[in-house]
């Protein structure tokens, strides 16, 4: 292993100055006889950097006892004389925070200088080595930018709604508005003016004209909706006495150039879900007036600025109330229907839990969900997810779900760690040319068995690691590993196995969306038998080549399909369906690009599930559901 060496000067100063001139892929310092200085190539992966290296002084009778040594020049003319008297790593050449030489990509060291560090005189005896704690530092340093990547999890699964999609939300979201508005209650209103006494009474909402609105995207994380131009149309009951005339009827009234902007702040709560975290509001109403009818109309339109003020006043004080219970209740029940953590058959389950808080751009909404199955006998199983993290550019179409291959390989390694993947063929279940080719081929081993001649076959193929997911633009594919076990079944006796062969096949996957259900349809592509004790016997096994595919397309594959046939439901909230797929491949994830469509009104989806206050909502919620009949009809 190579050496560097650097003379020390003689004559070092009381705080002594230990210098590096170890440059290369991560250096580690010792110190070498006769006053040298060694560094010891460790050989890591990366750019060049340099790497500081501290020594303590050799004590003056070394230096005496050995001849100086010629000066070599450490550091390049453009660097600056280090600070005297300070503690600590100097980089290039400035040492305070403002310093312009920075950290290079992947945390590697600028070596456009040489990095100097000056520590107080330290003794030869008895002290902890200064080198050692130098490189650990030096090391943490290099590692922080690793630290950071990996608290980056790539999400398993992807959503983005577009700004056409949110146009289609504003739609239904403003009938949804208008029926909580309709639902305003106002208190009573009461008081005197002089001989002037009235009492306002039973105030209902009648009419609403909400013609200019929008709903924009504004990042961070926030939704904004904006009214503006609006009208609320009134009526309540009346109660008015003046002198010696008393009156009771009921008046029409109507508030006119009606604002109101709210912005919605989006979250993930603590168990992965999608909420409406804050809501922030201000209203207001530009004019409002009051018809009156009867004898004494004209009476009631000079005093109605009393009453008309304070019905103004008490409406505008009610809406912003009455859209945040509808926020922060109302629409984050209906959030509540996306699948989050629930079971898909009775062997696996799903976690669609939100990684981080949604992301929000001027056009778009994105969402990062763990995209993660797990077995059902070990729930608390985590795959760790090395596949590509999905990116998508699209925004054509309303929503865009990507799919990574960790999406496909979680699923493949909870069937195999729920032990499913497993089948059987015995007796009629085998095609009866195949049988008879088998008992050709094994002829001998089966004649060796007589009187057992006659005992049915049995078939036992069994998958031997979890199948992988390869997606690629051309397409997706799934590699199995498999073990074909071929037995004799004699009655009353131990089965007897006739051959045990490897197979590798390769199956062709199509990805397709059917309501809310992403469902996967598998066709064998390729398939290829051989032995796992001899290339001999693997020769020997070539006839059966061609009659174990036929099986395994004829029978083997419509067991699979049919287990695959209920798809998996993607987490939208409950009422909204996708309309007009289109499924593209990428590099390492597939895009499912579509259209929304409201199926359910939102009032009729919040009545169903209106929350109810319990003591054990909490817990219920973190628990993963039962699995849906049809994940489509929902």
């Amino acid at each position: 292993m190579p050496f560097a060496h650097v003379p020390l000067s003689r004559g070092l100063p009381e705080r002594s100055t230990a210098v590096a001139a170890c440059a290369g892929r991560g250096e580690w310092c010792s110190r070498g006889e006769e006053g040298f200085m060694s560094c010891l190539e460790l050989g890591w992966p990366g750019e060049p950097l340099s790497v500081p290296v501290l020594a303590a002084s050799r004590a003056r009778r070394d230096t005496d006892l050995h001849p100086p040594r010629p000066s070599v020049p450490l550091s390049p003319p453009s660097c600056e004389p280090t600070r005297s008297g300070s503690w600590g790593l100097y980089k290039g050449r400035e040492t305070s925070a403002s310093s312009k030489e920075s950290l290079g990509a992947g945390g590697v060291l600028p070596p456009s200088c040489l990095h100097v560090i000056q520590l107080p005189h330290v003794g030869s005896r008895g002290q902890a080595s200064l080198c050692e704690m130098a490189a650990g530092s030096c090391l943490l340093l290099l590692l922080l930018p690793s630290l950071v990547i990996a608290s980056h999890s790539p999400p398993g699964c992807k959503i983005r709604i577009t700004s056409k999609g949110l146009d289609l939300v504003k739609q239904e979201g403003l009938r949804f508005v208008e029926q909580e508005l309709h639902n305003i209650t106002v208190s009573d209103l009461h008081g005197n003016e002089g001989q002037f006494h009235y009492n306002i009474s039973q105030v209902k909402v009648t009419d609403l004209q909400l013609a200019f609105s929008d709903l924009n995207f504004q990042p961070q994380q926030h939704l904004v909706f904006n009214i503006n131009n609006a009208s609320i149309s009134l009526r309540f009951r009346r109660q008015l006495l003046y002198w010696f005339f008393y009156d009771i009827g009921s008046i029409n009234a109507s508030a006119d150039g009606v604002h109101i902007y709210t912005v919605l702040q989006l979250a993930k709560d603590k168990a992965g879900r999608l909420k409406i975290s804050n809501m922030t509001c201000n209203a207001s109403i530009a004019r409002m007036h009051a018809g009156f009818s009867g004898t004494l109309r004209k009476v009631y339109e000079f005093l109605s600025t009393f009453i008309v003020t304070g019905m103004r006043f008490l409406l505008s004080q009610q809406i912003c109330p009455s859209l945040e219970h509808a926020s922060l209740v109302l629409l984050n029940s209906l959030l509540d229907t996306v699948p989050v953590r629930n079971y898909v058959d009775e062997h696996i389950g799903i976690d669609y839990s939100l990684l981080r808080d949604p992301s929000v751009s001027t056009d778009t909404l994105d969402l990062d969900f763990k995209g993660m199955f797990f077995p059902r006998v070990r729930e608390d199983q985590e795959l760790e997810n090395h596949a590509v993290e999905p990116v998508i550019k699209e925004t054509e179409r309303m929503v865009y779900v990507a799919f990574s291959e960790y999406f496909f390989d979680s699923a493949m390694h909870s069937y195999f760690q729920a032990g499913v993947l497993t089948i059987e063929l015995q007796g009629e279940k085998i095609p009866k040319d195949l049988e008879v080719l088998l008992r050709a081929t094994f002829f001998g081993t089966i004649f060796m068995l007589s009187p057992s001649v006659d005992a049915p076959l049995r078939l036992v193929l069994q998958v031997s690691a979890p199948p992988r997911c390869i997606i690629k633009p051309s397409g997706t594919s799934v590699s199995v590993s498999a073990f074909l076990n071929i037995s004799l079944v004699p009655p009353d006796r131990p089965p007897v196995q006739l051959s045990s062969m490897a197979m590798e096949t390769k199956l062709s996957a199509k990805v397709f969306l059917q309501g809310k259900a992403l469902r996967v349809q598998l066709d064998l592509r390729r398939f290829r038998i051989y032995s796992k004790q001899s290339a001999l016997e693997s020769l020997a096994l070539f006839s059966l080549q061609a009659p174990l595919k036929t099986l395994l397309q004829l029978s083997i594959m419509p067991i699979i399909n049919e287990r695959t046939k209920k798809g998996v439901q993607i987490p939208l909230p409950e009422g909204m369906d996708f309309t007009r797929e289109v499924v593209t491949n990428h590099a390492g994830f597939l895009t499912v690009g579509a259209d929304l469509h409201f199926s359910k009104g939102l009032r009729e989806v919040i009545e169903k599930y209106r929350p109810v206050p319990t003591a054990t909502a909490a817990y219920s919620s973190s628990q993963p559901a039962e699995p849906s009949p049809d994940p489509s009809s929902l």
